[in-house]
């Protein structure tokens, strides 16, 4: 079965800029595209009951799917998009439509001009239980957002893309992960950038002296851990461009830092059951909240 660029819609803004961005990834993927929406159950008086100038409940849910498939295949023309519309707790149908796409895409709920975007109850809950890799698309993303600047410096989606981020922890550098960034990169056609954040001994935090000489050591171990766990990567992309940074810090700050000039962040998520549910780790949290870029989060073991 053809995998899909699947994407929530619920009729926000949030959700049309996550349409916008599935279409165009679902060209460079060359996937079709799925849009869903989820209409949680309601007592049938409620979902026939008329609202102010927009007709029955039911129709405007209905409309939604329609109209947008309708804007996106006059912007794409080509490219192959259905709709659907499923009945349920809006997270666990998300979840469970991730389960044959390709990618899931939803959109995240603006904070304004505090910056960034946080993700919603919704959508971090999909995220902690999906399968698949999972974007999260900021209300008011544009396609020139994800490219350089042209020759009078203004963004533009005909000049090239921004470079993939990708924030990777390498004590655990997963091939999940760091084969969607090379192939992201690849299929842009552009550079990756990867990101490795880190912090000295546990004990440092207790007040002590640092030793200058341990740090430099520490620093370039870190190095070359992940020159060494990207070596087999840099082999099968032999044509990628590559940059390595192992800045010292908070590594969540790092990326959201890096986000700024990124057409998209990659990051982890390791899939791992704790008596409350699933985890999504606070790296992974801090870039939701406030990456200016795109995130998509791969899950892996």
């Amino acid at each position: 079965m053809t995998r899909t660029v699947t994407v929530g819609l619920d009729g926000s803004a949030e959700s049309r800029a996550a349409a916008e961005w599935a279409a165009r990834e679902a060209r460079l993927l060359g996937l079709p595209l799925k849009l869903v929406q989820v209409r949680e159950p309601v007592p049938a008086p409620i979902a026939q009951a008329p609202l102010p100038g927009a007709g029955t409940q039911q129709y405007r849910t209905e409309r939604i799917p329609r109209e947008t498939g309708e804007g996106i295949r006059l912007r794409h023309p080509g490219l192959d998009v259905t709709t659907e519309q499923l009945s349920g707790p809006p997270a666990d149908v998300l979840a469970s439509a991730a389960k044959d796409a390709e990618l899931l895409v939803l959109g995240s709920r603006g904070r304004g001009e505090i910056g960034g975007f946080m993700a919603g109850s919704v959508g971090l809950s999909v995220l902690a239980h999906a399968a698949r890799p999972v974007v999260f698309v900021r209300a008011g993303e544009q396609a020139a957002d994800e490219h350089a600047t042209d020759p009078l410096g203004i963004p533009s989606a005909a000049a090239p893309f921004r470079p993939v981020v990708l924030g990777l922890d390498i004590e655990s550098p997963d091939d999940e992960l760091i084969g969607f960034a090379f192939a992201a990169a690849a299929r842009r056609g552009t550079s990756l950038r990867v990101v490795h954040g880190w912090n000295p001994a546990a004990y440092y935090d207790y007040g002590l002296p640092v030793d200058l000489e341990v740090q430099e050591a520490l620093a370039q171990s870190e190095s070359t851990a992940l020159t060494e766990a990207l070596r087999p990567w840099r082999e099968k992309f032999p044509e990628a461009e590559v940059t390595e940074e192992c800045p010292y810090g908070t590594p969540g700050n790092h990326l959201v830092d890096a986000s700024r000039e990124a057409s998209l962040l990659v990051v982890g998520r390791r899939v791992r059951r704790v008596p409350l549910g699933a985890r999504i780790g606070s790296v992974t949290h801090a870039v939701l909240h406030h990456s200016t870029a795109p995130v998509a989060v791969v899950p892996h073991d």
